[in-house]
């Protein structure tokens, strides 16, 4: 299972810390091009974590997505 940490700016300005994990995917370079390609679409919505609380991340509110370096923990 691939997981990784991404840094999303919100077009308000803010940013969070999220967690996208695949179970189906073991290479993160992978999951990376996946999220992008979601994010491209109008309509495109991740599930991800944010501590403990399930959260959807809708593509036409986010400004940039930044992935963080290994074993970064949220």
């Amino acid at each position: 299972m691939a997981t990784i940490v991404l840094r999303v700016r919100l077009l308000g300005g803010e940013h969070t810390d999220l967690t996208y994990e695949d179970p189906d995917q073991d290479d993160e370079i992978r999951v990376v091009e996946q999220i992008v390609e979601e994010l491209r679409e109008e309509s495109g919505v991740l599930r991800c974590r944010h501590g403990d609380r399930l959260i959807a991340l809708f593509s036409r509110g986010v400004a940039s997505v930044e992935v963080s370096p290994r074993g970064a923990i949220v």
